[in-house]
């Protein structure tokens, strides 16, 4: 389950995008109420649809006419509301299993260009789904006062042990002059560190070329870290890809030295050979 978006608002993220692992997720707008977040959260992870949460609250709010909100549960059962008097241009499309909404538009094709985006793409993995929405608003028009910040919020639809843990996606641009390239570029790097993760995890567990692997494809998706692409070759080294190791070594510490002193200081903890550092400096 997530919950996107960008608005010509510092920090937009802090306002409108709230999310709990096996509950649900709520998208809070216009002249939004910050509460409806954690209530919103609390009524479906008492048992309440998305649609009975929603009714509840907007039954509840003394100024329901300025507010927008959207709400999905864990069932994949959405529902929204745009108050009658939202600024416009303002409005929302509910489809099965989601819903767009926007409002201070430039025209009142937004929330069609987000909708058609969203099915277009179902190929993609919801994170990216999300961000083409938010691609296909800013396209059509967007907000009218601009554009500022973003934010992209994605949960485990089942509950997991730990909160933390359930919170799969959870990246912020706070004030930008891009913010959909920007966080287009953060959600890339959060893919790779995925994938790093996966490599330390292989590691850890002695599985040595399926680390390797993992770090290869972290550095694949993000190669201008030079850290990704030392702990990829710290990987040929333990699968036994020594010499390819040595090369890519030379490389990173080539351009940023603080990785050979590095690579000393993890000889002397004893988490590599003590002539591996020879055999790729051996001129000290």
């Amino acid at each position: 389950m997530g919950v996107g978006v960008q608005s010509h608002y510092f920090s937009v993220g802090s306002v409108v995008t709230w999310g709990r692992a096996g509950v649900g997720v709520v998208a809070t707008q216009s002249f939004a109420d910050p509460s409806y977040g954690p209530l919103g959260l609390e009524l479906m992870a008492a048992g309440r649809s998305a649609k009975q949460a929603l009714e509840a609250l907007v039954k509840a709010d003394v100024r329901p006419e300025v507010r927008q909100v959207a709400m999905v549960d864990s069932h994949g059962v959405a529902a929204v509301h745009t108050g009658a008097e939202c600024t416009p241009y303002a409005g929302h499309i509910l489809g099965d299993g989601f819903s767009v909404q926007a409002n201070l538009m430039d025209n009142d094709t937004i929330w069609g260009a987000m909708r058609d985006a969203y099915v277009d793409n179902e190929n993609l993995e919801l994170p990216e789904r999300i961000l083409a929405a938010l691609e296909a608003a800013e396209a059509a028009g967007g907000d009218i006062r601009g554009k500022q910040s973003a934010a992209l919020l994605v949960v485990d639809s089942k509950l997991t042990a730990n909160a933390w843990s359930g919170r799969l996606i959870e990246l912020r641009v706070e004030d930008h002059t891009e913010p959909l390239v920007e966080l287009k570029r953060l959600l890339r790097l959060r893919r790779a560190y995925d994938w790093a993760d996966r490599g330390d995890e292989y590691m850890a567990a002695g599985r040595h070329q399926e680390s390797s692997e993992a770090f290869k494809r972290a550095f694949e998706l993000a190669p201008e870290l030079v850290e990704l692409r030392y702990w990829w070759a710290l990987g040929l080294y333990r699968s036994g890809r020594r010499a390819e190791a040595i090369h890519e070594l030379r490389e990173v510490c080539a351009k940023e030295p603080r990785w050979k002193k590095l690579l000393r200081l993890l000889v002397n903890a004893g988490r590599l050979e003590p002539q591996f550092y020879d055999e790729v400096f051996p001129q000290g």
